[in-house]
């Protein structure tokens, strides 16, 4: 399992990857706002963990169960988000920063839990359905229903 810090690393590389094709240092230090070396001590700690390849200078690819857990974060991030807007009325500003310091303190088991009651509330999918963040096909085909919301 990895730090929230790691995890905040790993959502990063995601969403750069998804936006450029490809992630260097430089790009992750400038996103996240933090130094060179801080990224480089968090790649290894995630290349140590299997999430991500790298070679020093060359760029950073997510291995696919570092592709999967980023999934994972986002999917998270997505559900509490939801549930502050959509369901508390929140504005989208403070839903934001509400959902990443949420997301980071919740287990797997409030999360799935989280995540059937917004999909009932929002009438999201099926609710029977047995969601797990940690079940990919699941968490695939609930992905694109969540995205007319977000």
């Amino acid at each position: 399992m990895l730090s929230k810090s790691s995890e905040e690393y790993l959502k990063n590389i995601y969403l750069i990857k998804q936006h450029n094709g490809n992630v260097r240092i430089t790009d992750i230090a400038n996103k996240m706002k933090c130094s060179k070396p801080s990224v480089n001590k968090a790649i290894y700690i995630l290349k140590d963990n299997l999430m991500v390849t790298y070679e020093p200078y060359g760029e950073i690819q997510l291995t696919k169960q570092g592709e999967n857990y980023a999934q994972k974060i986002i999917a998270a991030y997505d559900i509490v988000y939801l549930f502050l807007t959509e369901l508390l009325g929140l504005d989208k500003e403070s839903a934001h920063e509400q959902a990443e310091k949420m997301k980071a303190t919740m287990s797997d088991n409030t999360l799935n839990s989280l995540a059937k009651y917004v999909h009932s509330q929002l009438n999201i999918g099926d609710p029977n359905c047995a969601y797990d963040l940690n079940n990919e096909a699941c968490r695939a085909c609930e992905a694109e229903k969540i995205k007319k919301f977000v």
